[in-house]
């Protein structure tokens, strides 16, 4: 028995390693986008500068520690033995979901997760032992430390809440002061609010944080607790004057200093608030462990565990080890980068394309807002209308974003650090384990609102991937409880059986959520890459070959897909034919994204490449509608085929097989004239194109006449019909695709654009 206990430690001890790697994938988020969406400083440096506030941060975490000893049950009421069936069914449960919430790229909260889950795993213990006892659920509140709970729990609700209503008031309150032409006020107001924010900073982050500190003594706490206000003032004024003086002398960019110190104390928040969440229980664990050992006491039911109840402090070089591993994880975690897009997507300064979907809830909250943003309008005084509308003008912002590519500007971005930085700190001073992700996600759908980030044009995308989000929290919260309840029992009942039989669950579903998130990535990846034009001048030239390189991918996609499609329709594979339609549905979003995405791109051509943008817009018309005719070809046959309808009958087979083969030989020279960008020969194409209608009418007559002898039935008819009809307007459109690119490369050739330097085809 023993030995089952010691392997349970080594587990959990394994697992909150593996737990730090999927929390802080998760949990980056939380101190990267203000950065990185802001492009403060380099890649490099932002990932310098946080992972030393991670590293700084960690020994704040001590007092954080007791969290996951007594915050939601009391353990003075449960045996070494049924202690470690809850903490091993924990992290089991919190690694699973952490990483099922990276894969699909959704920012989650590790506090909500770590809470539920002592929450369920302690409720399937209490139960067991409450059914053992005799007695009734009443007894519940024994074990339970619902007041603690509850506190929690409304504390992480309540963050959601305050964090948007102070991100969104400091927000726009700053934006008055400053206005999206920050250049001309930052000299004025710049060293004031750089004064405000890192004195705050200081303040919630070094006083209060001083708590839980393990290498400060008592009296070192006592003597900053006892002179906060006085710190709070010298830091104010200190900073204040001191950013002055480096503005004046050495030309400091003061918002750039903000985010970057906003960065490392939000780092370094993240790090004293949330550690607990990775290695709380496995230390916890751990120390239960000790404290059997050194009982004497053989019988794992016998030893009450009221040891935990006692205050801990944690040694520094433990969490120094796990800071380090955060770092790492930081440093090489892909699933970090998937989850960060996700809240720089939703907070982005400009309409684009957006990664949700609108939803009925989504549409409703708008309209509320429309009609709640009129009345508002009417009731303020024009000229204070006409004040506030000159401080959000975006013209001077729209050209920096042209310029620099970003997703929102450094005034914002240091908002966004120094209100989050400020509540977060609170929350751990207070012993109440805040949701970073929460805060700080909240706290940027604040700022966004505040900014005008939301206008008409993508209000109801953003809103309904907030709604996404927020919905996905009560889902960790559910799963957490859930999955976390169900696991303590297996493990009460399975043992060592039960323990080893979920270790190898846990391992299959890592290497099956790496392989998700890596086919994701690829897609993501993919669909970047097709419309991404950073980094290069926007002229007619680059625009032509990110055209080409378009053209050539999806006909060339188009003809494996078509094909496949008539093959899996002739021969009856349904296999065949459900694989072709899932990949005909990721042409037609690699499509429509490069169609969604016209407008940012004529917004970023030079002046004098205007003109070429219609022909841009065209080629893009095109390449639409021929993925189009791909999916009422494919879909249709797959209906087909799986309401299992008769089999082709043999002269039907053969006429496609015959077809099939021509329209590949039509395809190859399309494509291959669109390869060497040589259009001379366009008549080639154009007469086969000629001969394939030709044959569709005849194959339709042919069908006609079967009908005529009932050779084949009306599901058969309809099937084979739609196959041609769509088939003759593949042929169309591509024809009128690759005169829609001929006449785009022929304009640019006579204007002066003639392409020196050719795309890579392959």
């Amino acid at each position: 028995m023993e030995t089952f206990f010691l392997l349970i430690v080594v587990i959990l001890i394994v697992l909150a390693v593996s737990d730090l790697v999927v929390g802080v994938s998760n949990d980056a988020v939380n101190f990267l986008n203000s950065a990185i969406g802001s492009k403060a400083a380099p890649f490099i440096i932002i990932m310098i500068i946080a992972a030393a506030g991670i590293v700084f941060g960690a020994t704040f975490s001590s007092g954080m520690m007791e969290v996951a000893r007594k915050g939601i049950f009391h353990p003075d009421q449960f045996f070494f033995r049924e202690i470690m069936i809850i903490f091993l069914a924990v992290m089991m449960t919190d690694i699973i979901l952490l990483d099922f919430f990276n894969t699909f790229a959704l920012p989650t909260s590790t506090t909500v997760s770590i809470v539920f889950e002592l929450l369920g795993a302690a409720v399937a213990v209490s139960i067991i032992k409450i059914t053992a006892s005799g007695s009734t659920m009443a007894a519940m509140s024994q074990y339970i430390n619902t007041s603690s709970a509850l506190l929690m729990i409304t504390a992480i609700l309540l963050s959601v809440v305050i964090a948007f209503t102070v991100g969104l008031i400091i927000q726009y309150l700053v934006r008055v002061m400053f206005s999206f032409n920050f250049n001309k006020n930052i000299k004025y107001f710049g060293a004031l609010w750089g004064g405000i924010a890192i004195s705050t900073i200081t303040f919630f982050i070094l006083i209060k944080g001083a708590k839980g500190s393990s290498f400060l003594t008592e009296e070192a706490v006592a003597w900053i607790r006892d002179n906060s206000l006085m710190i709070l003032v010298v830091s104010f004024v200190g900073w204040t004057i001191l950013l002055q003086i480096l503005q004046l002398i050495f030309r400091l960019n003061i918002l750039k200093f903000i985010v970057l110190v906003g960065t490392f104390a939000l780092a370094m928040a993240f790090a004293g608030n949330d550690l607990v969440n990775f290695i709380g229980v496995p230390l916890a664990g751990l120390e239960s462990y000790r404290e059997f050992q050194g009982s004497g006491i053989a019988d794992p039911s016998g030893f009450t565990m009221s040891a935990l109840a006692e205050p801990v402090k944690t040694p520094t070089v433990f969490l120094l080890i796990a800071g380090a591993i955060m770092v790492l994880a930081l440093w090489t975690s892909k699933k970090a980068q998937s989850v960060s897009a996700t809240t720089i997507d939703l907070s982005r300064q400009d309409e684009g394309y957006e990664r949700f979907e609108s939803s009925g809830l989504a549409r409703g909250i708008v309209r509320i807002s429309i009609a709640f943003s009129t009345i508002m309008d009417r009731l303020t005084p024009r000229p204070v209308s006409k004040f506030i509308n000159k401080r959000f003008n975006k013209t001077e912002f729209n050209d920096l974003k042209r310029e620099k590519n970003l997703s929102f500007d450094l005034v914002r971005a240091s908002v966004n650090l120094v209100v989050a930085s400020a509540l977060i700190s609170l929350g751990t001073s207070l012993k109440l384990p805040l949701s970073t992700t929460y805060v700080t996600f909240m706290v940027a759908m604040g700022t966004s609102l505040a900014d005008g980030a939301w206008g008409r044009e993508s209000a109801v995308f953003r809103v309904s991937g907030v709604v996404t989000v927020i919905g996905g929290w009560f889902f960790t919260a559910f799963c957490a409880f859930s999955a976390a309840f169900i696991l303590a029992f297996v493990i009460h009942w399975g043992q060592i059986f039960a323990v080893l039989g979920l270790l190898v669950l846990v391992i299959f579903f890592f290497i099956n959520t790496y392989r998700v998130h890596k086919r994701r990535d690829i897609e993501r990846k993919r669909d970047e890459e097709a419309v991404s034009l950073e980094g290069v001048v926007v002229d007619g030239e680059n625009v032509q070959n990110s055209c080409t390189k378009s053209v050539y991918k999806t006909l060339s996609s188009i003809a494996i897909l078509y094909s496949n499609s008539i093959n899996g329709m002739v021969n009856y594979k349904r296999s065949t034919i459900k694989r072709t339609v899932k990949e005909i549905k990721s042409l037609n979003k690699e499509t429509k994204i490069l169609k969604d995405n016209v407008f940012q791109t004529i917004t970023k051509l030079q002046e004098d490449d205007v003109e070429s943008g219609h022909y841009y817009v065209q080629v893009l018309d095109y390449l639409r509608e021929t993925a189009h005719c791909l999916t009422f070809i494919a879909e249709p046959i797959l209906e087909y085929i799986i309401n299992n309808h008769p089999v082709l009958i043999k002269d039907q087979q053969t006429d496609l097989n015959d077809t099939a083969q021509d329209v590949n030989e039509f395809f190859s020279e399309v494509i291959q004239i669109i390869k060497k960008g040589d259009y001379s020969d366009l008549e080639r194409p154009v007469k086969k194109q000629a001969v394939l209608l030709d044959t569709f009418t005849k194959l339709k007559k042919r069908q006609l006449k079967r009908i005529k002898n009932k050779e084949t039935g009306m599901k058969n008819t309809t099937i084979y019909l739609n196959t041609l009809t769509e088939s003759k307007n593949l042929m169309l459109y591509t024809i009128n695709l690759l005169k829609a690119q001929r006449d785009f490369v022929v304009y640019n050739d006579e204007n002066g654009k003639k392409i020196l330097k050719k795309p890579s085809l392959n």
